[in-house]
Parts: structure tokens; C-alpha cells; sequence
């Protein structure tokens, strides 16, 4: 039961994510809404703008903690530890992306998952020692396989985010040499819209790219799934080697696809963190072990019916929403008038 339960969670990101492809490179979907702030002498309204990518980064990081609460849950982690390993984890990520992108790219304005995937990874070991040590509940190496987990499902359906606001592009299809020309020729994103990053970056509107958001969507969250059912089988080892080894590896080589600025160098410092990242992250798998620990996703679904879980879902996506929803590089004007026919 518990695999068909994985595979039905599968099925389902999988179509998400086929849609997310067909429709989120439109120019429909980059803003969700705009909120009036001030009037102009003109009579119009300055508007903020809010963003379906802040919806959809939303979206996944709520999704990626409901994951890590199931999975923490289902190896008898309490409602104390869930919420100290959510807390301290977001705590420190969310944050850490906008820093990083600073640090890296020089930009105020640029999120970076890829930063923020290398301070979790980073940090993670202590957060998990720190927690299971203060409430006694659980284990350090199913901790680090259920965050492996939930990040990579997080950063998949997280994917979708960039698809919106045209961030994270692929290279023009035509200057890839053969065969992957020939391939991409057949199966490619375009974006519309002079406001998607693509477009005012580096003038890519109208033009086929590179999937690289697809590719990264489909394979971050097959290897979370496949890490899913490692991890019910209790082998938590190869269910943290393997989300871990497949989204670091291929931020190395999904880096060659892309066109959108990664620094100066040939190999960027995101490559760089990933390919430590793996290393790192690979020694608590090798070292630590789960003896006598048991997995019940039964007992994981049934932790996340709980009016704390319930509020700290709810508190994640508003806060993820309200921190990567508001856009600062676009603007807009909104005039308000009667419909006299309507009265």
C-alpha cells in the first residue's frame, strides 16, 4: 500500500509539472495580481506586482514540508521535532537564498535556490543532530534522508516558479550542437511576455530554449520518489544518497545548458557548492546507520492532520509568498473606472 501510495504522489507531480510546461512560459502567467499603493498625478494607481512564481515557490516549499513532516513523522518523530527541524531548516534557507545570489551574482534582487540548497545541505546535519537530541525522538540519519527527500521534491515542483517568471533558462536551441539540437528542436520551452527575465535579460522572447526547468522537474522529483520507496523499505542510507546524488550532480551538468548569468567563470560557484555538496553530504550516509528504526507512512500521512502541522503549512506558504511574491524588478499602473452600462 505504502508504494502505491508513492507512486500515486508520482502520477500526480508528474501531470503538475506536464501542465506547468505547456502553460507557465505564457505571458498570462507571471502576474497573479496587482495591488494599488499610491495614486500617480495622471490618475492611475502605482501597483505592486505580485507573482505567480511567489505563488508557485510557495507552493513547493509548502509541499516539500509536508513531505519532511510525513516522513520525520512515520519514524516516530513528534510534533516538537517536526516543527524545531521545519523551523530551523526554513530558518536558515529562505534567507540564505537572497544572500547567496548577493554574494555570488552581486545582484540584491536575485534569489538563488541553488545557494540556498548548498547552506541546507551545509547545516542539515547539525539542525537534525540538534533536534533529535533536544526531544530524543527519531534519528539523525532518517532526519537527513526525509530533508533529502523533501528538497528534492520541493525544488522540482519549485522549477515550475521559473518557468513563470522566465528565470533559469536554457540556452537557445540553435546554438546547441548536434545531437541535442535535434532533440531540444522537438522538445523546448519559449516564453512570451517582455517582463520574464529571458526577455529583458537577454532578449530570448519569442525564441525556443533549452527545458532545462523541465529536465530538472521531472528528474528531481523521480529521484525523490525513488528515494520515497528506499526509505519505506527503512534502507535510509540509499534513500538520502540518492535525491542528494541526483540533484547536486545534475546542477553541475544542467549549468552547460543554461544561458542565464552564473558569474564570469566557466565553472560557476553554484557548480562548485554542488560538487562539495555531494561530497558532504555523502559522509553522514556512509557513516551513520538506523538500527531498529522502523518507517510507517501510514502513521508520517496521519502526523500531518494536526492543527499545529495544519497552521505551520499554512504559515510557510504566506511567509514564502509574502518573501518571494512581491516583485521588485517590474511595476505597473492601474486605473479604476465605472462601468456605466452595468449600473
Amino acid at each position: 500500500m505504502e508504494y502505491v501510495l508513492i507512486v500515486c504522489f508520482g502520477a500526480m507531480l508528474f501531470a503538475f509539472i506536464a501542465w506547468g510546461g505547456r502553460v507557465l512560459p505564457g505571458e498570462r502567467w507571471q502576474m497573479m495580481a496587482s495591488v494599488p499603493l499610491f495614486k500617480n498625478p495622471d490618475g492611475a494607481w502605482q501597483a505592486l506586482n505580485l507573482t505567480w512564481y511567489g505563488a508557485l515557490s510557495a507552493l513547493a516549499y509548502t509541499l516539500a514540508t509536508a513531505v519532511a513532516v510525513a516522513l520525520l513523522g512515520s519514524v516516530g518523530m513528534g510534533i516538537t521535532g517536526l516543527v524545531l527541524m521545519v523551523a530551523g531548516m526554513l530558518g536558515l534557507c529562505i534567507p540564505a537564498a537572497k544572500i547567496v545570489a548577493r554574494l555570488v551574482e552581486g545582484k540584491p534582487n536575485t534569489l538563488s535556490v541553488g545557494g540556498a540548497a548548498f547552506v541546507g545541505i551545509v547545516v542539515a546535519p547539525f539542525v537534525a543532530w540538534a533536534v533529535v537530541a533536544l526531544t530524543g525522538q527519531g534519528a539523525v540519519l532518517p532526519a537527513l534522508a526525509a530533508l533529502a527527500i523533501a528538497y528534492a521534491v520541493g525544488e522540482g515542483v519549485g522549477r515550475l516558479a521559473c518557468l513563470s517568471f522566465g528565470c533559469c533558462y536554457g540556452r537557445p536551441v540553435q546554438t546547441m550542437p548536434e545531437p541535442w539540437r535535434g532533440i531540444f528542436n522537438r522538445w523546448n520551452i519559449v516564453f512570451q511576455g517582455q517582463t520574464k527575465k529571458a526577455a529583458y535579460a537577454h532578449e530570448l522572447c519569442g525564441r525556443e530554449l533549452v527545458p532545462v526547468q523541465l529536465m530538472t522537474a521531472y528528474l528531481y522529483c523521480a529521484a525523490a520518489c525513488l528515494g520515497m520507496a528506499f526509505f519505506a523499505a527503512e534502507n535510509f542510507s540509499v534513500a538520502m544518497i540518492v535525491p542528494l546524488v541526483a540533484t547536486q550532480v545534475w546542477r553541475v551538468i544542467s549549468e552547460f545548458f543554461r544561458a542565464d548569468y552564473r558569474g564570469e567563470q566557466k565553472i560557476s560557484a553554484y557548480q562548485i557548492m554542488a560538487a562539495v555538496s555531494v561530497f558532504y553530504g555523502l559522509a553522514p550516509a556512509v557513516l551513520l546507520s538506523a538500527h531498529g528504526v522502523a518507517a510507517n507512512l501510514g502513521h508520517g500521512l496521519a502526523a500531518l492532520w494536526n492543527v499545529p502541522v495544519l497552521l505551520l503549512l499554512q504559515g510557510v506558504f504566506l511567509l514564502v509568498f509574502l518573501y518571494t511574491g512581491r516583485s521588485s524588478v517590474t511595476g505597473s499602473q492601474v486605473r479604476f473606472f465605472v462601468k456605466e452600462g452595468e449600473i
